[in-house]
């Protein structure tokens, strides 16, 4: 008479512990670099910002026969940044509390406008 055993099919504790392993191994390399695009593109924006800011500048001293010594408010950027008078003013990205006073300060027209939060990396070129 044959006895059939049924195996009971599975995953056994090697197989599962390599898998995590793994799973670790690729997650330790993609979250640094997932953390430095991340970093990269805040930069990007907050200089895209910056130069927005330094241009409406220019062409509000055009408009205003601004001297070099003359320094704009935000409400007088504010048409100049296609954001309509209403609209909301740019912020840098890594600000916490998204506010373009936190995030610039507006220089006089001969200088070029600085990030608050992250003036290390954040300059205008």
């Amino acid at each position: 008479m044959n006895l059939k055993t049924k195996k009971k099919g599975g995953f056994t504790l090697v197989e599962i512990m390599i898998v995590v392993a793994i799973i670790g191994l690729l997650a330790a390399i993609a979250i640094p670099n997932f953390v430095r695009a991340r970093t990269t593109s805040q930069q990007n924006a907050c200089i895209n910002n910056l130069r927005l800011i330094d241009s409406s500048k220019q062409q509000w001293a055009l408009e205003h026969n601004g001297a070099n010594s003359s320094q704009p408010v935000d409400s007088d950027l504010q048409p100049y940044l296609g954001r309509t008078s209403v609209g909301e003013l740019p912020y840098c990205p890594a600000d916490p509390s998204q506010g373009f006073d936190t995030s610039y300060s507006i220089q006089p027209l001969g200088s070029k406008p600085i990030c608050q939060i992250v003036g290390s990396t954040h300059i205008l070129p």
